[in-house]
């Protein structure tokens, strides 16, 4: 006999296909009309389903309950999606990008990413109470990269299109790419020194020393040097054998278009199994493979890749609606609300936007100051800062022990870098989401409003020729004589049509104005008599008497 089954799979499937396909039927709306991202109204799709409103997504229930495996399963999903969309988002660049264009990328990678790092971890460090700069460098370097998939949102589309030069939307896309790879030594710099130096190295043998050592050979030789040389490897290897098979005539359409999200999930996987740097592996390798622009050129017209990259950006930020701990902004024991509103504040201020003002005349891709605006202002904070927060807490649980428990710096660091970067990425999802709405709206509403006023309190009818009355009002000027003024309006044509209730009342016609006498054409009227010839009434004509 038939029953209801209301499992966890089903309700998601349903939830998951409903909201994608409602957003569908009014996606160009949204994004073309409206100018909204899709990742702030999946993120509000993601509450309205999750546990603290409808209650139709329920992490708890996918993680069994454990806070640890809730983590896992974020972390892993974002791994995902940003592997795809780092192996796009270098399949998109130009041929040989990264090599024409290292100056630029050079300063905003080197000297930017520095810089960003610094005055956010300044600023945590100023508004979070009773934390060390230590634990602020920590906190800071999680959002410290741009996100590659809030970034598409500002370079794809009618507006990118009509407003940002395509040699901006590459460098932004380049550097978003590039920076989420780069993200671990800023990390992991603090990490180490925390677990060697913090609480005078409680649990562990080592120094300061054996945290620079560590973060030199593990950091940057094992994960990054190591993450570059796979990348380039696999992206070389990748391009080759599908120019062979292309050649052979071994592939058809289909496996042709989905040859690079199969590559993505495959870096994803193997960099994942050695314990590399997949999100720089992804980029770069998506960026060799179109080193001779082939693969970019015979897809540029597919829609299958975007739509893909759609479906992931509706999905994880569902989850991150979903998973964010909403109630621990406000009741935490690390900060109060209003220093956590002050500091996102702080950090979408401060965090990119001075440092891109500074130096924005060395990237030649930046040719105006209102672009070094546009640039500086949209560093938003997304995917890769929570993969980041994952990477972070899963460190401090289970490697800066003592007694086989997780010593108290690292207890404090990790429930602060989760509520914190929580926060920051969503004032990140929804400034950066409704700001060029806002800014479209700004410019065109105040321009409506003036343009009506005037409209409203200023007339300058045309001139119209009567004839017999001679018009001065079309050629009176400033230096008349005010006699003659003072004679043009009295002449002056009756005042425009006007609204009583819901009549229109217009004004009499120029020709109701003739003067008496005188007809249409200018000469003078004869009288009408109304007695014929024989002296009687004629037709139609009623005497006095009657």
């Amino acid at each position: 006999m038939p029953t209801l089954d209301l499992g966890n799979f089903n309700i998601v499937c349903a939830t998951l296909g409903g909201f994608i396909s409602l957003f569908g039927l009014v996606s160009y709306l949204c994004k073309e009309r409206f100018y909204l991202s899709e990742a702030l109204i999946s993120l509000l799709a993601g509450i309205i389903f999750s546990p603290h409103a409808a209650n139709f997504i329920r992490p708890s229930d996918y993680s069994l309950g454990s806070a640890e495996n809730l983590e896992l399963i974020t972390r892993d999903f974002t791994r995902l999606v940003l592997g795809v969309q780092l192996v796009l988002a270098g399949v998109q660049l130009p041929s040989r990008y990264l090599q024409i264009e290292w100056k630029s990328l050079s300063l905003l990678l080197g000297p930017g990413m520095a810089a960003m790092w610094i005055c956010t971890s300044l600023l945590v460090w100023a508004m979070v109470p009773h934390t060390e700069f230590l634990h602020a460098m920590i906190i800071g370097a999680c959002v410290t990269p741009t996100d590659p998939v809030l970034s598409n949102s500002i370079v794809k589309g009618k507006f990118a299109d009509k407003n940002v030069p395509r040699p901006l939307q590459r460098i932004i896309i380049a550097e978003s790419g590039a920076n989420d790879g780069l993200g671990y030594p800023f990390l992991f710099l603090g990490l180490y020194l925390l677990k060697y130096v913090g609480m005078g190295g409680a649990g562990t043998t080592g120094n300061g020393g054996t945290a620079i050592a560590k973060w030199v050979y593990e950091t940057w030789c094992y994960e990054i040097l190591l993450s570059v040389a796979y990348g380039i490897a696999v992206g070389w290897l990748a391009r080759d054998l599908l120019h062979w098979a292309e050649e052979k005539k071994y592939i058809d359409r289909e496996s042709f278009l989905v040859f690079a999200i199969a590559l993505a999930l495959f870096i994803v996987g193997t960099c994942g199994l050695i314990g590399t740097d997949d999100l720089l592996a992804c980029f770069i390798a998506g960026n060799v493979f179109t080193h001779d622009d082939w693969f970019r050129l015979e897809t540029l017209d597919d829609s299958l890749q975007p739509t893909v990259d759609m479906l992931l950006n509706l999905a994880i930020f569902m989850w991150f609606g979903a998973v964010c701990p909403w109630s621990s902004f406000v009741h935490n024991d690390v900060i109060p609300i209003y220093r956590l509103i002050f500091l996102g504040i702080l950090v979408l201020l401060l965090r990119r936007l001075p440092v891109i003002l500074a130096m924005h005349k060395g990237i030649h891709q930046i040719d105006q100051f209102s672009q070094a605006a546009f640039v500086g202002f949209f560093g938003p904070m997304g995917v890769g800062a929570i993969f980041y927060l994952c990477v972070c807490r899963e460190f401090l649980t289970e490697n800066v022990l003592v007694d086989g428990k997780p010593r108290e710096d690292a207890v404090k660091v990790a429930e602060a870098v989760n509520i914190v970067v929580w926060f920051l990425v969503i004032c990140s999802i929804i400034v950066h989401g409704i700001s060029v709405p806002l800014a479209k709206a700004g410019y065109h509403i105040p321009r409506t409003i003036s343009s009506a006023l005037s409209t409203s309190t200023t007339y300058d009818p045309e001139p119209i020729t009567i004839p017999g009355v001679q018009n001065t009002h079309s050629t009176a000027t400033r230096g008349q004589d005010p006699t003659a003024l003072g004679r043009n309006r009295r002449e002056r044509i009756p005042p425009p049509p006007f609204r009583i209730g819901g009549s229109v009342i217009r004004p009499r016609s120029p020709a109701s104005q003739i003067q008496p006498g005188v007809g249409q054409t200018g000469e003078p009227e004869r009288p009408v008599s109304l007695v014929s010839d024989d002296g009687r009434l004629k037709p139609g004509t009623q005497s006095a008497s009657d």
